[in-house]
């Protein structure tokens, strides 16, 4: 596995460990001593961060709550000092499922109190404000996290789903180490941060590298997923009409897969990897084998004509 920098210091595996897919976003969580092993065997592998958030919840087979950091926190508390630990607050749902944010300072300070008795650890090494809050402006935000810092909860902090001016007035208050977006080959919106995060010194923690697997080569318009909690029932890509469209991307990624002997994903990761030196990707998986082709990425080296190949195609999508 190789490293990357996010912000100033804080070095992370270049492929890191999404684990919001172990209970949450993908149907029932999956048995938690399963997914304890699945976290230690992607830290023999080699990856070093694990993303998860508070709002990472599902319901168990019991009825019970499936607490994601509940997970991470057993999977790495042997383990605390070697690893980076990534969470997140101000998002929340409400009895009918609505997705409610709020990140006043108040909110925060509960919510970081909550994370770390969940995630059985003393400090968080990365905390995102997980969706911007209209109600409360980006320097107010900035300064809570400033006064958590200072008080050694948590050591670095980031912002997901943000835009440039947001971005810059946090950052003009408290420096921020990463931001955490949608990026993957069909998701480029993002492209155009690239300068300010340059400017300022700011990492991209991707997350949906793969399109929600989309990207991965697992699935063809005959996979259909009509779970209602499973994100993918609601994803344009997973229509008949999506895999038309991006018909001759994937037969591009899987012919560059197959000529390395890899995985379609290796490949869909690689090029992210290859595209700037502070894109971190964070695929998900519940199982083995894809966590070790994710892995692989790492080490997929695609020429400078492969990527102008794929680009020209993206280009034309």
């Amino acid at each position: 596995m190789k490293y990357r920098i996010l912000g100033k210091d804080l070095k992370v595996s270049a492929v890191s460990l999404g684990c919001m897919g172990m209970t949450h976003a993908y149907g029932a969580p999956s048995d938690e001593k399963e997914m304890i092993e699945r976290i230690h065997e992607a830290f023999d592998l080699g990856y070093t961060m694990f993303d998860t958030a508070e709002c990472y919840t599902g319901t168990n087979p019991d009825g019970s709550t499936a607490f994601n950091e509940e997970l991470v926190g057993k999977a790495l508390k042997d383990i605390r000092d070697r690893v980076v630990i990534a969470t997140k607050c101000g998002v929340f749902w409400d009895v009918n499922g609505k997705m409610v944010r709020d990140s006043s300072p108040a909110s925060i300070r509960r919510s970081v109190e909550g994370s770390l008795t969940k995630l059985r650890t003393d400090h968080i090494d990365l905390y995102y404000q997980h969706r911007i809050d209209e109600n409360v402006s980006p320097e107010e935000v900035a300064e809570t996290m400033k006064e958590l810092i200072s008080e050694g909860k948590i050591t670095h902090w980031g912002i997901s789903e943000t835009n440039e001016e947001y971005l810059r007035r946090a950052d003009a208050v408290c420096p921020v180490t990463a931001i955490q977006n949608r990026y993957s080959m069909i998701t480029r919106e993002y492209e155009s941060m690239f300068p300010v995060l340059e400017e300022l010194n700011i990492g991209l923690v991707a997350f949906s590298p793969l399109a929600n697997g989309f990207l991965s080569g697992a699935y063809t318009k005959n996979d259909h997923f009509t779970d209602p909690l499973d994100f993918r029932s609601h994803m344009k890509q997973y229509t008949e009409e999506g895999f038309d469209a991006y018909s001759e991307l994937l037969k591009l990624i899987h012919s560059l897969a197959q000529d390395r002997g890899v995985s379609d994903a290796a490949v869909s990761l690689a090029w992210m990897i290859d595209r700037k030196p502070y894109i971190v990707p964070i695929p998900g998986t519940r199982k083995s084998g894809r966590l070790k082709e994710n892995a692989s990425a790492a080490d997929v080296n695609l020429t400078a004509e492969e990527i102008e190949k794929i680009d020209s195609l993206l280009n034309q999508l």
